[in-house]
C-alpha cells in the first residue's frame, strides 16, 4: 500500500485562474469531491479554482484509449469537487508543470482530457528568461441551435449557446457590472439546453476584435479567467460581427480580456480554435494527506 502521509503539490495559475496541481503519475491516489473542495478552500485549504491531477493516460480508465496519442491525462476537478470535461487555462498550467518536471520540453506536446486530446505548444523563453506563453489547440466550437436567455435579478439578455468540449452561454451586455456579483449562478433558460449545467460569460466590446468578459464557472463561481469561456466568447463575437473564418477564408483573431489578464484567441477557416496565454507555477510543497482526505486508490498496491 502506498504511503499517503505526505502528498506533493504545486500551485499555478493562467491569467489568475488558479489551480492546485497533484502529481499522481501512476494513478495511485483517490481524490474524492470532499478532498478537492478541501484543497480549494481559500480560507481552510490551499485555495484554488480547481485541481489538476497529473496522471499517465495509461494509468487512468477514462484516458487509456488516448494513451497512444498523449502520455499525460489532465484529471480536472472544479473547486466544489465536481468533474469537468475541460479547462483551457488548466491545460496551459498542466503543460507548464510537465515542462517544469522535465516531462516535456519547449515545443509541441499532446495532453489527454475528458473532452479529447488537446495539442499544446510551449514557446521558447524570452531573452530575460521569462517563460514563453503556451498555445493550446482547443478543438472546434459547436453552436447548438435554439434560443437561450440569461437572467440576473430582474434583467435578462439573449445568449449564444457555444460548446468548447464544455457548455457555455455567452451574453453581450452594456456593462460588465450587469453580471451582478456572480456569487451564485445566473439563471439560464431553457434548462434543457444545458442538462449538465453551464458556464456563463458576460461580454462587452473594448475595440475592433477586442472584447472583455466576466464569467461564472459552473462548480466554481466567478473566476479570474476561463480559457474555454474566452474561446466561446471569441467564436460568439466573430459570428455576431460577421467575421466567420469559414466564410472569410482566413483566420480571425480576437484579444479577450479577463479579470486576470489577456488571452489571444484565433479561429481558423476549418473551425480549429487556438488560445495563447501565460502559465505560471508559483509554489510547490507537501501537504498532509489525512488533513486533505486523500486516500490510496482502491487498485493501488
Amino acid at each position: 500500500m502506498v504511503s499517503t502521509a505526505q502528498i506533493a503539490f504545486l500551485k499555478g495559475h493562467g491569467t489568475e485562474n488558479d489551480f492546485v496541481i497533484i502529481p499522481d503519475h501512476d494513478g495511485r491516489l483517490e481524490l474524492s469531491p470532499a478532498a478537492v473542495a478541501q484543497l480549494c478552500d481559500r480560507r481552510a485549504g490551499l485555495g484554488a479554482d480547481g485541481v489538476l491531477r497529473v496522471v499517465r493516460s495509461a494509468a487512468h480508465p477514462e484516458a487509456r484509449a488516448m494513451a497512444g496519442e498523449a502520455e499525460w491525462f489532465m484529471d480536472y476537478r472544479n473547486s466544489d469537487g465536481s468533474i469537468a470535461e475541460m479547462c483551457g487555462n488548466g491545460v496551459r498550467v498542466f503543460a507548464r508543470y510537465l515542462q517544469r518536471a522535465g516531462l516535456a520540453e519547449e515545443g509541441d506536446l499532446a495532453i489527454a482530457t475528458r473532452a479529447g486530446v488537446r495539442r499544446a505548444h510551449i514557446a521558447k523563453a524570452g531573452p530575460d528568461g521569462e517563460p514563453g506563453g503556451v498555445t493550446v489547440a482547443m478543438g472546434r466550437a459547436a453552436l447548438p441551435e435554439g434560443d437561450v436567455t440569461v437572467t440576473v435579478g430582474e434583467r435578462s439578455w439573449p445568449a449564444r449557446n457555444v460548446n468548447m468540449g464544455n457548455p457555455h452561454a455567452v451574453s453581450f451586455v452594456d456593462d460588465l457590472a450587469d453580471a451582478g456579483n456572480l456569487y451564485t449562478a445566473p439563471g439560464v433558460s431553457p434548462a434543457a439546453a444545458y442538462p449538465d449545467g453551464v458556464n456563463v460569460e458576460f461580454v462587452v466590446d473594448r475595440g475592433p476584435r477586442h472584447v472583455a468578459l466576466r464569467v461564472h464557472e459552473r462548480g466554481s463561481g466567478e473566476t479570474r479567467s476561463c480559457g474555454t469561456g474566452a474561446c466561446a466568447v471569441m467564436v460568439a463575437a466573430a459570428r455576431r460581427d460577421g467575421a466567420d473564418p469559414a466564410v472569410l477564408g482566413h483566420p480571425v483573431t480576437y484579444a479577450v480580456d479577463v479579470p486576470g489578464g489577456r488571452l489571444v484567441i484565433s479561429e481558423s477557416p476549418d473551425g480549429t480554435v487556438e488560445m495563447t496565454g501565460p502559465a505560471v507555477i508559483v509554489a510547490e510543497g507537501v501537504l498532509d494527506a489525512s488533513w486533505a482526505g486523500i486516500e490510496p486508490a482502491a487498485h493501488a498496491g
